[in-house]
């Protein structure tokens, strides 16, 4: 018998939290019915790593949402691969694949990793973005949210009715208590006694990477043995490095750009700072606690779902370093409070946001929606 395909969309091929998502996704997901295949916009290390596991993986380069001169490329590659089931990943992999499943008449999975629009944006680009997500939902089958927060959102906003929770898990072969890191502190310059403050994303406005600095400069300034590590590449590159140089931070701080060893990276992290101003559930966020880092975190939808005041991490106001940088400090100076956040934090992770379930979830839901409506073509 012929497995279902399903075609999984995203925007990137860089490994990011939805594409880690996805990628954890394939790989454990029961292939005994179902065989997955990736349609990204851009090339990168999540593509390779796909095809190691021997899935196809179709790459059409664009970077723009509803680009319509990519809309037959892509109905060719759904038709010649026979796919039944669609499931895109993230606002831009949706809006690019939406009208290809109207055109065919294929069911549209909706996975929200956040949504798009948010109130600090211009009037017009807040009002664009929300309609855009509207239309989205209103035209998928299902939609799924990783955390309750993005869900409540959404029904406010839209009144959607299709929409489910699943939120996202992580993958604990590769991120445990136990993982020994082939990484020493010393491979950064830091010395084995320094403090390290880490940061792991994509170098954008959304993960406010400024705030990270400025709490990383000042909680240094009150400890020398504060150190920052960052980690991570984007669209404010150039700010980061001017204000890395003007502060004289590469005495203290080392940065990486993109990398592929995080499993390696986490452990040598005493504190994972993620001061985002939006997430849907941060999978990075996950992956630190699940490694036994401290958190120190602002209260996003998913963050404030499974993060809790003094119990698992520390939640510090949005745009505040000075916040960040007292809750550094105190995290260096309270070694009681940092190993029960630290144990809770982990103890949370293999309880809850196991990757294999999520996995599981979604198949529950590509079966649900298969036997309903079966996609043949001549």
């Amino acid at each position: 018998m012929n497995r279902t395909k399903v075609l999984e969309v995203i925007r990137q091929g860089q490994i990011g939290g939805g594409e880690s998502h996805l990628s954890d996704l394939i790989e454990l997901m029961d292939k005994t019915d179902y065989e997955p295949v990736c349609l990204s916009f851009t090339n990168g290390e999540m593509i390779n790593r796909l095809q190691e596991m021997e899935i196809k993986c179709y790459v059409v380069e664009t970077t723009k949402p509803f680009n319509l001169s990519i809309l037959q490329r892509i109905i060719q590659i759904i038709k010649d691969e026979n796919i039944t089931i669609v499931h895109a990943h993230g606002t831009r992999a949706a809006s690019n694949v939406l009208f290809p499943c109207l055109r065919l008449g294929l069911p549209l999975i909706y996975t929200v990793h956040g949504w798009s629009f948010h109130d600090d944006q211009k009037k017009v680009v807040y009002t664009l973005r929300k309609w855009s997500e509207k239309f989205i939902c209103n035209f998928a089958t299902r939609v799924i949210c990783v955390s309750e927060g993005n869900a409540e959102t959404g029904r406010k906003s839209f009144s959607f009715t299709n929409a489910v929770v699943i939120k996202n898990g992580i993958n604990l072969h590769r991120f445990n208590l136990d993982r020994k890191s082939s990484l020493y502190k010393t491979d950064f310059e830091f010395s084995e006694t320094d403090f390290i403050v880490g940061f792991v994303a994509r170098c954008t406005k959304q993960k406010a990477p400024m705030d990270f600095l400025e709490a990383t400069k000042r909680a240094h300034q009150i400890d020398n043995r504060v150190k920052g590590l960052f980690v991570g590449e984007g669209d404010m590159d150039a700010d980061v490095d001017r204000f890395i140089a003007d502060n004289h931070m590469e005495k203290y701080l080392f940065r990486s750009r993109f990398r592929t060893d995080i499993p390696d990276i986490l452990p040598l992290m005493d504190v994972y700072c993620l001061p985002s101003l939006w997430e849907g559930l941060s999978i990075g966020l996950l992956e630190a606690m699940a490694t036994g880092c401290s958190i120190v975190a602002t209260p996003t939808d998913g963050t404030q779902e499974i993060i809790h005041h003094e119990h698992n991490g520390l939640i510090v106001p949005f745009n505040s370093p000075e916040a960040i940088s007292s809750a550094i400090v105190r995290l260096l100076d309270d070694e009681p409070l940092r190993i029960k956040c630290q144990r809770n934090a982990a103890d949370l992770i293999v309880k809850r946001f196991n990757a294999q379930n999520t996995a599981d979830a979604v198949v529950d839901i590509y079966r649900n929606i298969f036997y309903k409506s079966p996609r043949v073509y001549e």
